[in-house]
């Protein structure tokens, strides 16, 4: 069954997967080891954020507002929209207006209120929201890594982060922890 995600503003449809099983069971090594880094990184990219998109969509959510609410739950204080902007600008490659539609679509809703000095907090019913998105989020992560054992995860997160280190990238390392964890 054929999904349609809904798509982030600014982005473009990935081009629709084929089966790599022949790709895989009738190439040899050396063979698979001379394949385009770019393009399976590209591919995998965009294979997995449309079918998390496609899964938040049929939720009526999307990943901004995942992980704002995310990080102002995990702030014992709340968060200014300032300081989500500062913490969400490593994940997302679209602008900051999209954390700015983020919140205020959270507002609307009424999954964020502002407290004092304009400090974000999840309202009970955003935390209701956020405990499904989590369990969604858990389902997804499960499908994504079927078949994968958490060495083999770890290896190729492991050598991803090494290419990025020796293209002069950064591995955004640096960015602010989400005390959610999906295990």
């Amino acid at each position: 069954m054929t999904t349609t995600p809904r798509e982030l503003p600014g982005t473009t449809p990935a081009p629709a997967l084929t089966d790599l099983t022949d790709l895989t069971d009738s190439t040899d090594r050396a063979a698979l080891a001379a394949q385009p880094i770019g393009y399976w990184s590209w591919v995998a990219n965009k294979a997995v954020i449309r079918h998390i998109q496609s899964a938040m969509a049929r939720t009526d959510i999307n990943q901004p507002q995942w992980w704002t609410l995310n990080h102002v739950e995990g702030a014992e204080n709340g968060l200014t929209r300032e300081e989500v902007s500062d913490r969400l600008r490593p994940y997302l490659d679209l602008g900051p207006e999209l954390v700015e539609q983020a919140v205020d679509s959270l507002v609307a809703r009424g999954w964020l209120a502002a407290g004092d000095e304009d400090r974000l907090h999840l309202t009970d019913a955003g935390r209701e929201a956020k405990h499904r998105t989590k369990d969604l989020v858990g389902r997804l992560r499960a499908e994504i890594h079927e078949g994968i054992t958490d060495e083999e995860y770890v290896a190729t997160l492991t050598v991803l982060q090494r290419m990025i280190s020796n293209v002069g990238g950064t591995t955004g390392k640096d960015r602010p922890a989400v005390k959610t964890t999906l295990r």
